[in-house]
């Protein structure tokens, strides 16, 4: 099956700037699709300084849809908004006071990434960090998603009026460009080991080879893939039953295996179940007390939105339209008029 690869490098224009990221591109882009993506054969989509993390979006859901194997290169700086101080990729028009509005939030990446299968996505990320994001990211782990293969590294502010060079991922292409892509732990390793000079174990280095093969994540996969959709959702949830128990209903680890109901549903082409199960985790993370805004909260009222989109029935429809309008009214997300929207498909349902 062919692979697919999303080459990404942005960062600020202007004194804001930490790493010229996009002088890597040249670099990864003289090596053969095939490599890069570790398949026979491979399509390669590039984005170079972005402007709009909306565009970025898009490129990224298009990839992520993908069938085969997918391997995201990403080379950037991290910056944190001011509101909700989570890690944003910083893209070319992004400064400290925009970066809720210009940057693009890292848990944009984690969520579209976290409905493809187990074991079929790899991120090799070189980012830069300002003195208040690495100060951050000291205590809180950058979250890229339980199912994906992740190596890397994150380095520290460069000197006052200096601009740092990609050299972790120049030094992948580098050893790309023999023409063999070595398994990625191994490619990693021997990348850190040509920067190791110049780094001098300063930096933050992430290794997560992925969910184990015996993982019920990637259990469920399997099933979902052999069009077993009935097995992986009596087997999801059991686990869901067993995180209840064990730590409550309105616990991360149960809301997680409601979540992955809620995809079940999806994939097995039932938009209303997969729509009432994302509003019910939007509701139960509401009532513990997550914000409107929180990532998780937006993602599930998103993602029940979106399914529902998808019902075909009106009487569903008006009932989970009445509950996601009541939704949106507290969760409008990040996307200007969902709201609006709703009303009017409501308005033609006769609701």
């Amino acid at each position: 099956m062919p692979g697919t690869v999303l080459l990404l490098a942005a960062a600020p224009v202007g004194k804001g700037c930490l790493v010229d990221a996009a002088s890597v591109l040249p670099v990864l882009a003289a090596v053969p699709p095939a490599v890069l993506a570790g398949t026979d054969t491979a399509n390669v989509v590039e984005l170079a300084d972005p402007l709009e993390p909306q565009a970025v979006l898009t490129r990224l859901r298009a990839a992520a849809a993908a069938p085969g194997p997918l391997t995201v290169y990403v080379t950037g700086q991290l910056q944190l908004d001011r509101r909700q101080r989570l890690p944003h990729l910083a893209l070319a028009r992004t400064t400290p006071a925009t970066v809720r509005y210009t940057a693009l939030p890292w848990h944009w990446i984690r969520e579209e990434l976290r409905l493809r299968p187990t074991g079929a996505t790899a991120l090799l990320l070189d980012l830069h960090a300002d003195a208040e994001t690495w100060r951050w990211l000291r205590e809180h782990p950058l979250d890229s998603g339980r199912n994906n293969a992740v190596y890397g590294r994150v380095a520290p502010p460069p000197s006052r009026w200096s601009v740092a060079e990609p050299s972790y991922m120049k030094a992948v292409a580098t050893i790309l460009r023999s023409g063999y892509r070595p398994p990625l732990e191994e490619l990693h390793q021997r990348a850190l080991t040509r920067i190791e000079p110049e780094s001098a174990g300063a930096d933050l280095v992430l290794t997560a080879p992925g969910p184990a093969a015996g993982d019920p994540h990637a259990v469920i996969a399997a099933a979902v893939r052999s069009g077993r959709h009935a097995d992986a959702d009596a087997l999801a949830a059991r686990h869901e039953e067993a995180a209840v128990r064990a730590h409550g209903p309105a616990s991360e680890e149960a809301l997680h295996w409601a979540e992955v109901r809620a995809d079940l549903a999806m994939f097995a082409g039932d938009p209303v179940r997969s729509c009432r199960t994302w509003l019910a985790v939007a509701a139960a993370r509401l009532a513990a007390g997550q914000a409107p805004d929180a990532p998780a909260v937006e993602a599930a009222v998103d993602r029940a939105h979106h399914q529902w989109g998808r019902i075909r029935d009106a009487a569903p429809a008006r009932e989970l339209g009445s509950a996601l309008a009541r939704l949106r009214g507290q969760v409008p997300g990040r996307r200007e008029g969902a709201l609006d929207d709703v009303r009017r498909r409501l308005a033609g349902l006769g609701a």
